[in-house]
Order: structure tokens, then C-alpha cells, then sequence
């Protein structure tokens, strides 16, 4: 094995682990922000997407 095939496998590892690392943030992030917030809260953010993709809720 060359030396360019080891720099890239390692490189490739190494932006798989970034990148599942930036993943679990985010949903960390997402289930803390959506457990301490309010539910009212929840569902008017919901409603109004709702109604900005224009998916009828009513």
C-alpha cells in the first residue's frame, strides 16, 4: 500500500467521524430544544410551517 492510499483512507475516516459527530449534535441539540420548550410553542412553530409549505391544516 502507497502512501497516498493510506492518506486518503485516513482522511476518509476521519471526515466519516466529523460527520457523525456533527450529526449527533444536531440531534442532540434538536430533542433538548424540542424537550425544554413549551408545547404550545411546538405546535404554533408547527402550524405555521404547516401553512408556509402550504399544507393544509385546517
Amino acid at each position: 500500500m502507497n502512501t497516498t492510499q493510506t492518506t486518503s483512507q485516513t482522511a476518509s475516516r476521519s471526515s466519516a467521524l466529523m460527520q457523525a459527530i456533527f450529526v449527533t449534535l444536531i440531534g442532540a441539540t434538536v430533542v433538548f430544544v424540542a424537550g425544554f420548550a413549551h408545547s404550545q410553542t411546538l405546535h404554533d412553530a408547527a402550524h405555521d410551517m404547516r401553512h408556509t409549505t402550504g399544507f393544509p391544516c385546517h
